[in-house]
Order: structure tokens, then sequence, then C-alpha cells
């Protein structure tokens, strides 16, 4: 407990004049919180500790955002490896009106997004089916931007990572390891549930095939 609370004081997350409150991330607090967190979660078997409804809130929003805490916490440990972390600017979104720090992590998480991910890649990938002749459709459930949005949807698409970031970890991205989805099925290649915090669009693509016809939902 002593090395995370030395470590949640040290984040470029907090002013200055917070470090001096000997109460702020101390060994004691860290420990409640810590064990409120084991405690309530879902999978504990044991006697759950009282703590706050805020608390109740960010558990579940961890539970739901599994691959993102990952890559927040990924994007943490290189960051205090490296030094990086530090030379961070402030950005005027992470304190609230309070004067205090905002939610912890987002930064962080921006700083992942930031340093993995190559806007270019989008533009080539759809540039790259467009000269196959194919139609810039979902991958997945086959919706067309353009056949019902008109010219608005023209040369729109997401574009995602098969195999996330979080998952793959630092590795040079091909065309072939991104794939052209509608927002919805994007969403849901991401969504996490118990025992799995993301999926392929091939698996997505199965999954829609074995509901049974009264149970699909597309786009069109």
């Amino acid at each position: 407990m002593q090395k995370l609370s030395e470590l949640l004081r040290s984040l470029p997350l907090h002013r200055a004049e917070a470090r001096t409150q000997p109460s702020f991330r101390s060994v004691d607090s860290v420990s409640r919180k810590t064990t409120d967190f084991m405690t309530n979660h879902p999978d504990y078997a044991g006697k759950a500790t009282r703590c706050g409804k805020p608390t109740l809130r960010m558990i579940q929003t961890f539970l739901s955002r599994e691959a993102e805490m990952l890559q927040a916490a990924e994007a943490i440990e290189e960051g205090i490896g490296s030094g990086e972390l530090h030379l961070l600017p402030e950005q005027p979104d992470e304190v609230d009106e309070t004067g205090a720090s905002a939610v912890e992590g987002r930064l962080l998480v921006r700083r992942a997004l930031a340093r993995e991910r190559n806007p270019k890649l989008r533009s080539m990938k759809i540039q790259h089916v467009q000269r196959k002749g194919a139609p810039l459709q979902c991958e997945v459930c086959a919706f067309d931007f353009v056949k019902t949005y008109g010219e608005l949807g023209r040369d729109y698409i997401e574009v995602h990572h098969v195999t996330p970031l979080h998952a793959s970890g630092v590795r040079e991205t091909k065309l072939e390891d991104l794939a052209c989805l509608c927002a919805n099925c994007h969403r849901m290649c991401h969504r996490a549930r118990p025992g799995e915090t993301w999926r392929t669009p091939a698996a997505l693509r199965r999954l829609i095939h074995e509901l049974p016809a009264s149970g699909t939902a597309g786009n069109t």
C-alpha cells in the first residue's frame, strides 16, 4: 500500500498543494478504497464493506470498460518508466469547477490513444477498399452509409483494429489488420461482458448469424 500511495501521489494529475496534505492518497485512504473495490466486486464471496454510491458507480464503470482500464494502466506504467508522463502539459478540461482534478485516467487514456493510433490509417483503409471497387460498407452487417444518408454518408465508415491495440501491444499496423465497420458493430466489437472484453468482426458476424431471425436488429 505504501508504494501504491506514493505512486498515486506522484502522478501529474494533481495540483501541487494537494500533495502537501498528509491525508491526500495516504496509505490508509488507499487501503480503504482498494478494500471497498475488492469487497464490492460482484465476484467477491465475503461481506462487502460499506461505501458510497460514487464508489459503486466507479466499480460498475470499471467492469463495463475493462479494456479501456487496461489500456490506461499500461499507459501509466510505460509513462512512469520513461518519465514521459510527467512531461505532459496540463489540459484545461482536466480540472473541474471546484479546481480539483477530474476523473483520474482521462489524460492517460488520451495519451495512449494519441501515441498508438495513426490517423492516416483510416483514410488509407478507405482508399484501399475503394480502389478494389468494393462497396464501402460494414464488414459485419453490410450497412451502407450512402444508401441510408445519401451524399452525407459518402466516403464515411468507421475503421476498427481487428485485434485491439491494448491486446496486440506496440506493433506495425497493416491494412489487413483493420476492418470497416458501422458505428453499432464497432461498439459491439468493443463491448465487454463477463469473460470477454472484446471480439473480432468475424466473431460478431457469427454471433449475428446464430441469432434467431426475430432477434436480429440491423441498421437498415
